[in-house]
C-alpha cells in the first residue's frame, strides 16, 4: 500500500513539474517561448543566391577509335569517315553575387567543360555568363554577368575563421532544379580532408545538400556566406561540406585576372610521430618534418635545412604536413611570410618569400584558353616534320581553343605576330598577351597538312 502512495506522488509531481514549464510554441499559437524563425533572414538572402545551368559537349568514345585512323589519312580522314557526332549534356547548379559589377563565386566543377552558361537571377531574369577565373585543385570558380543596368543584390562575405563546431547555418541553392531551397543545420566539423584535392579543408554540416546545391552559399545566422557548399558522402544522411568562404576570399583577387597559381615553398615533408618528435627536440607530434630541400627554391633561399621542423606558418599553428601544405598553396608567390622552424631544440624564426611551382605555372598559362602544349622533342619533330613551335597536347570541350577549331596535334608558331620557337617563347607571349579578352594565333593545322593559318581565341 506503501509503494502504490509513493507511485502516486511521484506522477502528481512530474504533472506539477511539466505545468511549471511553458510550453514550446511557434508564433501566432498559444502563448510560451517562441522558436526563432528564419524567415525574415532568408526572405534577405535569397536574391543573392543564383541558378546556374551549363551546356558542356561530351567527347565522343569514338574519338579514340578513330584516333590511329585519323593520323594514316590525314587531311583525307573526313573524305572516307563520316564526321563524329557530339553529345551534349545540360546540368544545374547554384552560386552567389559578390558584388554589383555582376561577379558570381560557384564551383570549378558546376561548369568545367562548359560551352554555355546560363545564369538565372530571384527575380527570374536570365542572362548569359562568362568564366573569368576558375582553380581545379580548389573547386572555386568566378563568373561574370553584364548586368545591364539591373542593380544586383550583393552576399556578405563573413569569416570561416571564427565559425564554430555547433554553430547554426543555412544553405540555400537548387537542388534538383528546385529554385532557392532553404535548409537548416549546424557546422558538425571544421578542417575535414576528403580527398577531393590537395588543400581539403572543408566546414562539414548536417544542413540537407545535394545534387544542384553544388556552389551555392552556406550562411552563418548574421546574413554573411561562411562556405560555399560543395560535397555530399554518397549514401549519407546529413553530412554536407562546404569550402570555407576564407580561401575562396583569398583567392579572389587571382580569380578575377584570371589565372590561380599556388604558392610554392620548395621543400618534402612528413609527419612526425611522438618517437620523431622526441628525437627532433618537440614535446608534442605536432608540424611538419623537412626531409629535403629542393636547390634554388625558396625555402633554400630563406635557409631552411632538413631536419628543421616547422612549426609555424604566417602567424598559424602547424598541426602536420598537410596544414602546410594547405597553407603555403593558399598564399600567393610574392608574399614574404614569417616562419617558425624548430632545428634541434632550439625555435627559430625565418623569413620566405612564397615561390610559385613551375609545373603549375606552365599547366595555368594556357589554362584559361583551353588547352595544354607540350615541347616538341627531336623525336616529335621527326614524325612531323617541324622543328619550331609547340605541340597543342589536349584541348578542353567547350573551350575558346576548342570553339577556334584548334585540336590535339596542332602546333602553335605565333602569337600577336610574335614568334613561337620553343615553349620558352611560349611561356613569356603567353604572359605578355594572355590576359586579353582576345588572343591571335598562328598555328600550323596537322589535319590540313600543318598549313598555317590565323586564328583568334575569344574569352
Amino acid at each position: 500500500m506503501g509503494g502504490r502512495r509513493r507511485y502516486w506522488v511521484l506522477g502528481i509531481l512530474l504533472i506539477l513539474s511539466l505545468m511549471a514549464f511553458p510550453a514550446f510554441s511557434q508564433r501566432g499559437s498559444t502563448p510560451g517561448i517562441l522558436l526563432p524563425s528564419l524567415a525574415d533572414l532568408v526572405e534577405e538572402l535569397k536574391p543573392v543566391v543564383v541558378n546556374i545551368s551549363t551546356t558542356k559537349v561530351v567527347r565522343s568514345p569514338l574519338e579514340d577509335f578513330f584516333k590511329d585512323f585519323r593520323r594514316f589519312f590525314g587531311d583525307e580522314f573526313e573524305r572516307f569517315f563520316p564526321p563524329i557526332p557530339e553529345f551534349r549534356t545540360r546540368s544545374l547548379g547554384s552560386g552567389f553575387i559578390i558584388d554589383r559589377e555582376g561577379y558570381i563565386l560557384t564551383n570549378n566543377h558546376v561548369i568545367e567543360g562548359a560551352e554555355d552558361i546560363k545564369v538565372k537571377l530571384h527575380n527570374g531574369k536570365v542572362f548569359d555568363a562568362r568564366v573569368v577565373g576558375r582553380d581545379p585543385k580548389s573547386d572555386i570558380a568566378l563568373l561574370k554577368i553584364d548586368p545591364k543596368g539591373e542593380r544586383l543584390p550583393v552576399a556578405r562575405l563573413g569569416d570561416s575563421d571564427r565559425i564554430r563546431v555547433g554553430d547554426w547555418v543555412i544553405a540555400i541553392g537548387n537542388p534538383f532544379g528546385l529554385e532557392h531551397t532553404v535548409t537548416v543545420g549546424v557546422i558538425s566539423a571544421k578542417g575535414r580532408v576528403i580527398g577531393m584535392g590537395p588543400y581539403d579543408d572543408f566546414l562539414q554540416t548536417d544542413a540537407s545538400i545535394n545534387p544542384g546545391n553544388s556552389g551555392g552559399p552556406l550562411f552563418n545566422l548574421r546574413g554573411e556566406v561562411v562556405g560555399i557548399n560543395t560535397a555530399i558522402v554518397a549514401g549519407g544522411q546529413g553530412i554536407g561540406f562546404a569550402i570555407p568562404i576564407n580561401m575562396a576570399k583569398g583567392l579572389l583577387p587571382q580569380l578575377k585576372r584570371g589565372k590561380v597559381v599556388h604558392g610554392f615553398l620548395g621543400v618534402y615533408i612528413q609527419d612526425l610521430t611522438p618517437e620523431l618528435a622526441k628525437r627532433f627536440g618537440l614535446k608534442k607530434p605536432k608540424g611538419a618534418l623537412v626531409t629535403e630541400v629542393i636547390p634554388d627554391s625558396p625555402a633554400e633561399k630563406a635557409g631552411l635545412r632538413k631536419g628543421d621542423v616547422i612549426v609555424g606558418f604566417n602567424g598559424k599553428e602547424v598541426q602536420d604536413s598537410f596544414a602546410l601544405r594547405r597553407l603555403v598553396g593558399s598564399t600567393p608567390p610574392g608574399k614574404k611570410v614569417k616562419l617558425e622552424v624548430v632545428r634541434r631544440g632550439k625555435t627559430l624564426t625565418l623569413w620566405v618569400t612564397v615561390g610559385e611551382s613551375e609545373v603549375e605555372r606552365q599547366a595555368m598559362l594556357s589554362e584559361q584558353w583551353g588547352f595544354r602544349v607540350q615541347e616538341i622533342t627531336p623525336e616529335i619533330a621527326g614524325h612531323i616534320g617541324i622543328k619550331e613551335g609547340v605541340l597543342i597536347a589536349e584541348v578542353r570541350a567547350g573551350s575558346p581553343a576548342a570553339k577556334a577549331g584548334l585540336r590535339a596535334g596542332d602546333v602553335v608558331v605565333e602569337i600577336e605576330y610574335e614568334p613561337v620557337r620553343n615553349l620558352r617563347d611560349f611561356e613569356r607571349l603567353m604572359e605578355k598577351y594572355g590576359g586579353r579578352e582576345s588572343l591571335l594565333m598562328a598555328v600550323k593545322i596537322q589535319r590540313e597538312n600543318y598549313r598555317t593559318v590565323f586564328v583568334v581565341l575569344q574569352r
